[in-house]
């Protein structure tokens, strides 16, 4: 069976982002899910002098390997002043250190939710811009504008949302399974 693994580039414990993911990584039939949570990978923040002085830790390779493991990613990215959030950006950092394509050409479904009407929409572009040069297959995108309006615990609320994700899925599956 295929794996995939599913994670929010959150350290938030109530992270929409992970709830998303988690959510539409459910969604994929004939997998196996493996949820992570960035809480359980902590990492010093990255800097040369402290990489000469202690090496790669092991937490920024566990994750890696979790990557290089799957056979498709779900990641729904929180959005901080338009940009990554610091724990995402310094566990790509300390990845990237190891292996410079990061994402081992693993199909990607790449997502970003907010409760604000972009949804998250300016660091998708930046991940879906930046990811192809790192190794990233991108096979599939979502941004879920207003969280708290449009999803519940059941799923996506707004019919045009739903059957919009509901596509993406289906890319994402297929290329899962090829």
């Amino acid at each position: 069976m295929k794996t995939i693994i599913a994670f929010g580039a959150s350290n938030s414990k109530t992270s929409i982002n992970k709830q998303l993911a988690i959510y539409t990584a459910q969604q994929v039939e004939n997998v196996e899910v493996t949820i992570l949570d960035l809480n359980d990978f902590e990492l010093p923040v990255y800097g040369i002098d402290l990489e000469n002085e202690i090496g790669i830790p092991e937490n920024a390779q566990r994750f890696l390997n979790h990557i290089k493991g799957a056979d498709g990613i779900v990641l729904s990215f929180a959005e901080h002043n338009g940009a990554y959030s610091t724990v995402f950006k310094n566990l790509f950092d300390w990845m990237s250190r190891i292996d410079g394509k990061v994402w081992s050409n693993v199909p990607l479904f790449l997502m970003a939710t907010s409760p604000g009407a972009r949804g998250g929409a300016t660091v998708l572009d930046i991940a879906a811009g930046r990811f192809p040069h790192m190794g990233g297959n991108i096979k599939a995108v979502f941004s879920l504008p207003s969280f708290n309006d449009n999803f519940s615990e059941t799923g996506i609320k707004d019919e045009v949302l739903r059957d919009n994700l509901d596509k993406e899925i289906k890319k994402f599956e297929t290329a899962v399974h090829e």
